[in-house]
């Protein structure tokens, strides 16, 4: 896939859907920037790894692995992404 211009508001709800998808628990639970990925939703390591991987997938990008160790809030997700599009 090609690198798309794709907006922080479209990175914010492609991520939103792949982690809706991935954790199907979270379905009806609202995300927003400011939420916490691993303490307010509950995802573990793993889970978080296959957003990771998805979302690596879905736009085409690759973040270092001791970056995705820093992420916590889905605003740090949403940033990451747009700094390698």
């Amino acid at each position: 896939m090609e690198n798309k211009k794709y907006t922080r508001a479209e990175i914010l709800e492609i991520t939103k859907e792949i982690i809706y998808e991935s954790a199907p628990e979270l379905e009806g639970k609202p995300l927003s920037e400011e939420t916490v990925i691993n303490t307010d939703t509950g995802i573990d390591s793993m889970g978080f790894t296959l957003i990771i991987c998805r979302l690596e997938a879905r736009f085409d990008v690759k973040i270092p692995d001791r970056q995705w160790k820093k992420l916590q809030s889905l605003s740090d997700v949403v940033t990451a992404i747009e700094k390698r599009l």
